[in-house]
């Protein structure tokens, strides 16, 4: 395909209910950084856009647990994104908010465009209405088990254990999260879009990346995990999604709709739509035309999010940017995975993570070197993993050793040799080579090593593939050393002092090189080496794009005669005690909610609602595990007077042979239900302690089954 004239890269939006953690980090900002950044180094026309989520149902959820408004928690967590995102060195050119009033008007505009097109089918459907609270639920606002993996704090539109798609009356024993009871079913009528009918032309545009006979994107260029997502959902047949909410909160439906009142968007027809709210805020703060981003073909669009994001971005998002007509569809989704933390899940409720804006609190100064740790182990394409322990060892091993020795090193011997004047030299004289210290090289060779170096790092790159790019950042930094080394420039100064020139010469243009390449990946360090080497600020405007030019005339990017500055260290080693204090300072928050916590009373009931259950005693004679189903297993119950099938969710806690005359507690009295094709008849009582560990809840040894519990 072509080169695009111009990007429109945009980030996920965070959503404004809690700050951000190295996940969100090494998610979907570093890597649109990076992206952007080598843009703009390349010459190339990019806008980067952002903005903060704030119309979720997580912001009112949040609201209510700390008893503020809604306007409270997103004015604050709004706040903390852009100091956070500026402070570790995100680039975006513009940052914006869902909350305001140029986004509630694009919004509302998109909405009245598909109504009037006729592309939304009105439905009354029953949904879950929480009779205490005196409201519909929200996705979000409901739990209960999942059916798919059993696992009993899934959510009404998403289980996060096994990451099924689902819907509110999916769940097994649902549950509102405002009061804990069981909704009920209320009618309501909303405006859903019918994904089914955009199935076909999706599924070309996915699979082959033709859409409406013209190739938009090459789908191979796709990240595997991104295209498997997307087929797994259009294999499944897509179903029309509602795109209104029954909310207090939110992006409201233009009024003059008949039977708008009272409703407000669906997060999914509101939050993507901020992406082009925020092209027209900067569009508009800058004298620009936000349309040929958003609407000429001749765009590329790039979304970077995390996996779960991925049906939203791919499927649910083109199709609203299709049915309004005009725009453009993403050339790519290089959606990341994500990241763990010292071997398990990070948990934003645990407080088992590493905050963002704590770190470059405490580590003010050392805001590259985080990022340097996050895109060596960046979740591309399978889950990774964040050490403390790993964290220094990079730090110490590369950058200190490698990178940080290397430059400091030609920098002082420059100063040293020369005063710090970059030598000039005769081209023809022969030096060992960088590669191989058996071989010869002249300077233009050498400075070939440099620009293959750097085409390398450009190519992966524009691949998406950015740990590869910094690797290869950091193989022409070894190359460096490798320089100095296989020629000794301390030894032969006063025996050879032309060899040493030629060296000396080619060690500030790698240098050189170096300061303007490690920029999408370490822009603090490299305003720090242009400093050094006297050279001008970075603006991002072709600057990689002139030096790959000269180095394929095989010219110097440094001239002969310039003066460069003091050499100073660019990294410093992180000693033991540092790394410690964060380890203990992790286990600190794990002890914190290691302690019982004890999950709130429900809501008082009746004797007789009690009454109705009918407990019974009983003893499993038979288990075995349910295929494609790793945490259930089949139970065969003896109650006495009869046996019962009993599908339950404890295969991660017990093995089928181990629970063999296993006395339980059964509820006899449930209403059959299917759990992968078996009918449940009935469901066995287990205790959870706080780790969420299973036991089972059972009467004396060798009692009779059958017997009712009261």
């Amino acid at each position: 395909m072509n080169e695009p004239k111009r990007y429109l890269v945009t980030s996920a939006l965070p959503y404004a209910n809690g700050p951000l953690h190295i996940g969100h980090l090494a998610g979907a900002y570093l890597s649109a950084d990076i992206f952007v950044r080598y843009l703009r180094l390349m010459g190339k026309d990019v806008v980067y856009i952002g903005g903060s989520d704030e119309h979720g149902a997580a912001i009112t959820i949040r609201a209510k647990k700390e008893g503020i408004t809604p306007r409270e928690i997103i004015d604050k967590y709004h706040t903390l994104f852009e100091d956070t995102f500026r402070r570790i060195g995100i680039s975006y050119d513009k940052y914006h908010r869902t909350s305001e009033p140029i986004h509630h008007e694009t919004s509302q505009e998109f909405f009245r465009k598909l109504y009037d097109k006729g592309e939304f089918v009105e439905q009354t459907t029953e949904q879950y209405f929480d009779e205490s609270a005196k409201q519909f639920l929200a996705d979000r606002y409901i739990i209960g088990t999942c059916p798919k993996c059993n696992h009993t704090e899934a959510y009404g539109d998403q289980c996060e254990n096994c990451g099924s798609t689902l819907s509110p009356t999916d769940l097994i024993e649902p549950r509102s999260t405002l009061s804990g009871n069981k909704p009920v079913l209320k009618t309501t009528t909303h405006w859903y879009l019918p994904l089914d009918k955009y199935e076909a032309w999706l599924r070309e545009w996915v699979e082959t990346g033709v859409v409406d006979g013209e190739k938009q994107h090459e789908p191979n260029a796709w990240k595997n995990h991104v295209l498997g997502q997307c087929k797994s959902w259009l294999d499944g047949g897509l179903q029309p999604r509602a795109m209104t909410r029954d909310l207090s909160w939110g992006v409201d439906v233009p009024q003059e709709i008949p039977g708008a009142e009272g409703k407000k968007l669906y997060v999914w027809m509101d939050a993507p739509i901020g992406y082009i709210s925020s092209t027209k805020q900067w569009a508009a703060d800058n004298g620009k035309d936000w349309k040929p981003y958003w609407q000429d073909k001749d765009t590329a669009l790039v979304h970077f999010i995390g996996k779960d994001n991925i049906v939203f971005h791919c499927l649910i998002f083109p199709a609203i940017l299709k049915a309004a007509g005009d725009y453009i569809l993403p050339v790519n989704v290089p959606a990341n995975q994500f990241m763990n933390l010292e071997g398990r899940k990070i948990s934003t409720s645990k407080n088992w993570a590493v905050w963002v804006h704590e770190y470059v609190q405490e580590f003010e100064g050392r805001e590259d070197e985080l990022r340097y740790n996050m895109i060596k182990n960046m979740p591309e394409n399978r889950d990774s993993e964040f050490t403390w322990k790993g964290y220094q060892e990079t730090n110490n091993n590369e950058l200190v050793n490698n990178l940080g020795n290397f430059i400091n090193r030609v920098l002082v011997l420059t100063n040293k040799y020369y005063g710090g004047v970059v030598p000039a030299i005769d081209q023809r004289q022969r030096i060992n080579s960088s590669l191989a210290p058996e071989e010869s090289a002249s300077y233009k060779e050498e400075l070939r090593v440099l620009y293959e170096g750097l085409r390398n790092v450009s190519v992966n790159i524009k691949k998406y593939e950015f740990r590869a790019a910094l690797t290869a950042l950091m193989e022409i930094s070894s190359k460096g050393n490798q320089l100095l080394q296989f020629n000794e420039p301390w030894k032969r100064q006063k025996t050879e002092p032309e060899d040493v020139k030629v060296v000396m010469n080619l060690g500030v243009q790698i240098v050189a090189a170096l300061s303007v390449a490690c920029r999408p990946f370490l822009p603090f360090t490299s305003d720090k080496l242009r400093t050094m080497l006297n050279l001008p600020a970075i603006e991002e405007q072709g600057e990689l794009q002139a030096i790959l030019e000269k180095l394929e005339q095989n010219e110097a990017i440094v001239p002969e005669g310039h003066q460069i500055g003091k050499g100073a260290y660019l990294f410093e080693r992180i000693k033991d005690d540092v790394i410690d204090a964060q380890i203990a300072k992790l286990e600190a928050a794990n002890a914190a909610n290691a302690g019982v916590e004890y999950e709130a009373v429900k809501d008082t009931i009746q004797f007789d609602d009690f009454s109705k259950l009918d407990l019974r005693t009983g003893k499993i004679i038979a288990a075995e595990k349910m295929k494609k189903a790793k945490k259930l297993l089949k139970l065969t119950v003896d109650l006495g007077f009869e046996e019962r099938t009993v599908v339950s969710g404890i295969a991660e806690f017990f093995k089928p042979e181990d629970i063999i005359g296993q006395e339980i507690v059964l509820v006899a009295n449930l209403a059959p239900r299917k759990l992968r094709g078996v009918e449940s008849q009935g469901m066995i009582l287990m205790a959870e302690n706080e780790k969420g560990e299973l036991g089972f809840v059972s009467p004396p040894k060798d009692w009779v089954t059958g017997f009712t519990v009261r």
